[in-house]
């Protein structure tokens, strides 16, 4: 199935989940300062694995990189 990850065109297997597009994505799920969204819906960390994607959906995968000001 072809979805939007980030705002591009990716094609993951039939019956992948929001976790695999994380994953898809370079971010390992579920760790700290990561958010990803479904339609720019926030899925909760817990409901990563379970939520399934279907064709033509958006995935958002942001991931917090740390810094600060010198």
């Amino acid at each position: 199935m072809r979805i939007e990850l980030n705002g591009k065109p990716v094609d993951l297997p039939d019956g992948a989940t929001v976790r695999d597009a994380a994953l898809a994505a370079g971010v390992e799920p579920g760790g700290r300062g990561v958010a990803v969204a479904l339609d720019g819906e926030v899925v909760p960390r817990g409901q990563l694995e379970g939520t399934g994607l279907s064709e033509g959906q958006r995935v958002e995968v942001v991931a917090a990189i740390g810094g600060g000001a010198r």
